[in-house]
């Protein structure tokens, strides 16, 4: 019997293995594990590739928005499970290292500075999560701090902030790494920061590539530029990724770095609110004076 291929791409997109992104333009994360009824944001995959990390509200964790585990077994995510580490505010925005040591995410916990904080929490070598500590050095503020992310070769971190002195709203700062610390927090420049809310990039390279966020009434949309921080953003080609709609939090899998995983509100697949979805990671913009 012929099967249709319309039929043939339906089922390549509701793998939940990262070979679906070989079959599709994308394909759901885990359908019924990771991606479920509830409203999932951003995933981090370990280097290894035997561990998912996501934020999600569904139920069952220590309320609000907390950060999730899912083992690779056969070939699929399963037993998923809230991290020991969540509080019963808000844990958001996880990012593995590349070197598999810590797991970095953002809180409103009590005991911050103020707002959402960032921390980092050790992982051990079989894979748990030990406990959350503040990043050491003076990046925590009386502001908001989100979506922490090293850069491959762990000498540079990313992180959004929302003070006085931004764009508006939140916007990318550029951290450098000092030992086990971390050096003053300089904002990346217009046009790339805007009276938008720039939030959760991902690097696509150690050049200074990065695919970003950007949020306003409502809407979300992933953008790209290329090391020259000074050029215009370009949107994600992406049938979903579009100014009207929800699409965020893109992240590479350090374990595949052609691949990526990002939050949006496709047609079909769709499991609930907010899914994670798996796409060929996007070639770097090139620049003047980039490599």
């Amino acid at each position: 019997m012929r099967i249709p291929l319309s039929l043939l791409a339906l089922s390549a997109s509701l793998l939940c293995t990262p070979a679906a992104m070989a079959l599709s333009e994308f394909g759901i994360e885990g359908m019924g594990v990771v991606s479920t009824k509830a409203n999932e944001a951003q995933a981090t995959i370990a280097p290894d590739g035997q561990r998912i990390v996501w934020a999600s509200d569904r139920p069952g964790g220590k309320g609000g928005w907390d950060l999730w585990q899912a083992v690779l077994r056969d070939g699929r995510w399963q037993d998923p499970a809230p991290l020991a580490l969540n509080s019963a505010s808000d844990e958001r925005d996880p990012y593995f290292s590349h070197d598999g040591r810590w797991l970095y995410f953002a809180s409103n916990r009590p005991g911050g500075q103020g707002g959402f904080d960032l921390y980092r929490a050790p992982v051990a070598a079989d894979g748990s999560v030990g406990p959350a500590q503040t990043l050491p050095g003076a990046l925590n503020t009386r502001a908001d701090e989100r979506a922490p992310a090293l850069r491959p070769d762990g000498r540079m971190l990313l992180l959004s902030r929302n003070g006085k002195h931004t764009q508006g709203g939140f916007d990318l700062y550029l951290a450098p790494v000092q030992g086990e610390g971390f050096g003053t927090a300089q904002a990346l420049p217009a046009p790339l920061n805007t009276a938008a809310d720039e939030l959760g990039a991902a690097w696509l390279d150690n050049e200074g590539a990065l695919a970003f966020t950007r949020a306003s009434d409502g809407h979300s949309q992933v953008l790209l530029v290329g090391c020259d921080h000074r050029q215009a953003a370009v949107p994600l080609t992406l049938s979903f990724n579009t100014a009207d709609g929800q699409t965020g939090a893109p992240v590479v899998d350090a374990s595949k770095p052609t691949e990526m995983v990002l939050a949006g509100m496709a047609r079909a697949p769709r499991a609930g609110g907010l899914d994670l979805y798996r796409i060929k990671a996007p070639s770097a913009p090139r620049g003047m004076g980039c490599g």
